[in-house]
């Protein structure tokens, strides 16, 4: 079990990182809270070596992605140029 804590846990600091740094990209305070999350959940889950940090990190996460915290998408983006192209 402690192994499955360690590798889940190093998901979550690696999730953590790479929402840190859209973060730094365009300063959305929201991708700022969601990275926070992910990462204390996992340092947590590792002092007290349990999973249940996990589990409850993930549920705030997804929460604040679900109230909006999450930003749009760019309106140029790659999956918008496919669905224009599919239209036509």
């Amino acid at each position: 079990m402690k192994l499955i804590i360690y590798i889940f846990s190093g998901f979550f600091i690696l999730m953590a990182l790479a929402v840190l740094f859209a973060f730094s990209r365009n300063r959305h305070y929201g991708l700022f809270l969601i990275g926070l999350t992910y990462g204390v959940a996992a340092v947590v889950a590792l002092m007290l070596m349990h999973w249940g940090p996990l589990v409850a990190g993930f549920a705030l996460a997804w929460g604040m992605k679900m109230i909006g915290l999450e930003p749009p998408a760019v309106a140029g983006s790659q999956g918008d140029e496919q669905s224009k192209i599919r239209e036509s």
